[in-house]
């Protein structure tokens, strides 16, 4: 069955009215939304590629640094978003330093979130009619993870975008052969070459155009129309000129693809299927790095995330698939089903590095809603007879988008950090998940401070601040010149440097401190929250005596260092930093008692802290029981396994105990966590001198005065 059964529900005057209606409603809410986000973390690679961009094509190729972008690998992706944005900002005369220049990329990326949702929408309306377009609207646009990226993501977004418009209009073309539509040819290939204007892996639109259309000529024309010269001829002309030109436009947009277009486009693919950068992820209320999550990490974020409307009813359109395939244009359902449930089986089978929930599948998000409107509609449609289970079909999936409205309602500025009543909420996912991964609270945070008065252009004197999201933090503090200095400190290294006042979300923090209650500390003057849950803290440093305490312990000068972190302790109960210096001090002071006592109530604060487990294991060493300091260090190593000095001390133990190859092996562990850790090259180096192997003691002294 080729024909949908339900055609004629399309030219239903009231519902196109709702339909249209609504998708406006949705690009204004859009547009003006954008306007209010914060500046996400990674636009410090895309800004900065955008501007070697607009130097290229501004010169028309002589500059060169377009093509080999080392810092986040950038010229492996389509520059079509990076061009449009950074040339509209050269135009209007934005710098990366104005709060302007990010609100235009900000207004590009609502624009495009809407077409992707536009777009989705189209497909369900020609898949089962109006009702279902509206379905899918409504699901898109109360997804608060979708607006929320749709708000500032310059990857993620347009790719979605391009995906969804070459899917949409894949459809409408194939299903109008042999004499498609001339704004639907064109549609298709602007979305062929947006997706792969953006990410390479807009390949797969070119793949998806030629199964589809070789499975619908044979659904259409049976197996004699691969063997037909004019049908199949017709066909081949359409899709392999639609390919062609589709591929040749986003080529334009990408100078690395243009330097091989053969060969280039294939290479980037290949590299972006194995993300590169492994980073600290907290999911399921542990920190591990990004490439050790488990396979289910994805499919647990989208089911967490996502109105438990699109939950119900996609799990509802599996349950009547059979049903939508005999009801429905079979192949088109296929498609939406394919292009939802594929791309992230396929991350899955390839164990690929994913991190900061589903974004990287934002683009696979869309057909997953197109699924669920089928869902509803058709179950709407069963119950046509029943008109009080109709109603309360309507009522119930409106009852399940009432949590994402209010979330939205409530967070307009950042509602991407929603999570569903399945994960308990926000409140209930806080120190299981990320929440402001990107760090746009940054924005909120000092435009509190700005109300407050601490931020203001006739400061009279300078503000030091600190963040570990320096990126959006330096571009919104820009606006006051000197009167500002900002210091990148890591969380876990806050007490590097002095400074007034720290910026730092939850990203990074131990998931453990989060879910007991443990943070924000105690010197917290503010919180950016959400639903309730802290996002980010506002901390006030009074005296500066935790930096001083890490000041004097750098020197070697203990006692100094102790008087300051006592009194930081004192100030602040709740730094689990400067607890676990004290600690470290007391060690090398052999003030053995105290320092256990301060390695304990760092753990408390902190339990997996890297520090806090190694001194107790040294502890217990210099107290002379080796079997309770290997239970701590094995112990440490469970917390994380990427500790190398746990290694170092575990072969501490074995060498004393007359195990030297134990002692080597744990000392190997130690180096191929951390390839620079000089003492374990040392100590190997020892020990095969004490054995008589001077070749392989010469050699690990090599390497180690290889090492800078």
């Amino acid at each position: 069955m080729l024909e949908r059964p339900d055609a004629s529900s399309v030219s239903d005057p009231v519902l196109r009215k709702v339909f249209w209606g609504l998708a406006i409603l949705g690009l204004v809410s859009f547009l003006a939304l954008s306007l209010g986000s914060g500046i996400n973390a990674d636009d410090k690679f895309q800004n900065a590629y955008s501007q070697k961009l607009v130097d290229y094509y501004s010169s028309f190729g002589r500059d060169t640094a377009a093509l080999k972008v080392s810092d986040g690998n950038m010229h492996l992706y389509g520059g079509f978003f990076e061009i449009v944005t950074g040339f509209t900002n050269k135009a209007l005369g934005f710098s990366d330093s104005e709060l302007a220049y990010h609100q235009v990329r900000h207004l590009f990326s609502a624009g495009l979130g809407w077409v992707a949702l536009l777009c989705a929408a189209l497909l369900a309306r020609l898949i089962a009619g109006w009702k279902a377009g509206i379905f899918s609207l409504l699901m898109l646009l109360l997804s608060p993870r979708f607006l929320g990226d749709s708000l500032m993501n310059p990857k993620d977004i347009p790719f979605a975008a391009g995906y969804m418009m070459a899917i949409y209009n894949m459809a409408a073309v194939l299903g109008r052969m042999p004499a498609p539509g001339r704004w639907n040819i064109a549609g298709l290939v602007a979305g062929l070459a947006l997706s792969l204007a953006m990410r390479a892996g807009g390949l797969l639109n070119f793949a998806y155009l030629f199964l589809f259309a070789g499975l619908f000529l044979v659904l259409k024309n049976g197996w004699g129309g691969l063997f037909n010269k004019k049908i199949f001829g017709r066909y081949a002309a359409v899709v392999i000129s639609v390919a062609l030109a589709g591929y040749m436009a986003a080529l334009l947009f990408w100078p690395f693809a243009l330097q091989n277009p053969l060969k280039n486009p294939f290479y980037a693919l290949a590299k972006f299927s194995d993300f590169e950068i492994a980073i600290r992820v907290l999911y399921d209320g542990v920190n591990v790095k990004s490439d050790q999550t488990p396979w289910h990490y994805a499919i647990r974020w989208i089911v967490n995330t996502i109105p438990l409307a699109a939950v119900f009813g996609f799990l509802g359109s599996l349950a009547l698939l059979p049903r939508l395939l005999r009801r429905y244009q079979p192949l088109w359902v296929g498609l939406v089903f394919f292009a939802a449930i594929f791309p992230v089986f396929y991350v899955i089978y390839k164990k690929s590095n994913l991190y900061d929930g589903w974004r990287q599948l934002t683009f696979a998000y869309p057909p997953l809603v197109i699924a669920a409107a089928l869902f509803w509609n058709e179950l709407i449609r069963m119950l046509s007879a029943k008109k009080v289970l109709q109603y309360a079909t309507y009522a119930g999936m409106g009852l399940l988008l009432t949590d994402v409205a209010v979330f939205i309602a409530r967070n307009p500025k950042i509602p991407y950090v929603y999570f569903n009543p399945l994960a308990g909420g926000i409140n209930g996912a806080y120190g299981r998940y990320e929440t402001d991964y990107w760090g746009l609270s940054i924005r909120q945070g000092i435009e509190w401070m700005e109300k407050e008065g601490i931020l203001k252009p006739d400061m009279p004197g300078v503000v030091v601040i600190a963040t570990n999201m320096f990126y959006p933090a330096q571009k919104l503090l820009a606006k006051y010149g000197d009167k500002v200095k900002l210091k990148y400190l890591k969380w876990e290294r806050r007490c590097d440097d002095a400074w007034d006042y720290g910026l730092y979300p939850t990203r990074f923090i131990d998931g453990s401190a989060l879910s007991k209650g443990l943070w924000p500390p105690d010197n917290a003057v503010y919180m950016v929250q959400a639903g309730g849950t802290p996002l980010l803290a506002v901390l006030k440093d009074n005296g500066r005596n935790c930096a001083l305490g890490i000041a004097a312990m750098k020197l070697g000068d203990w006692n100094g260092a102790i008087e300051n972190l006592k009194k930081e302790v004192a100030s602040v109960p709740d730094n689990e930093l400067a607890w676990s210096s004290l600690a470290q001090a007391y060690l090398n002071s052999s003030q053995l008692e105290e320092a256990r006592t301060a390695a304990e109530k760092t753990l408390t604060i902190s339990p997996n802290d890297v520090g806090a487990n190694n001194l107790l294991g040294l502890y217990w060493i210099n107290k002379g029981d080796l079997g309770r300091a290997r239970a701590q260090f094995e112990g440490a190593l469970k917390r994380e396994p990427s500790n190398p000095a746990a290694y170092y001390y575990l072969a501490t133990i074995s060498q004393r105990q007359g195990d030297n190859q134990t002692a080597l092996n744990q000392l190997r562990k130690a180096i191929e966590i951390s390839p620079t850790f000089k003492p374990a090259y040392e100590f190997s180096a020892m020990i095969y001198e004490s054995v008589g192997n001077t070749s392989a003691a010469q050699q690990f002294r090599s390497i180690m005065q290889q090492i800078k």
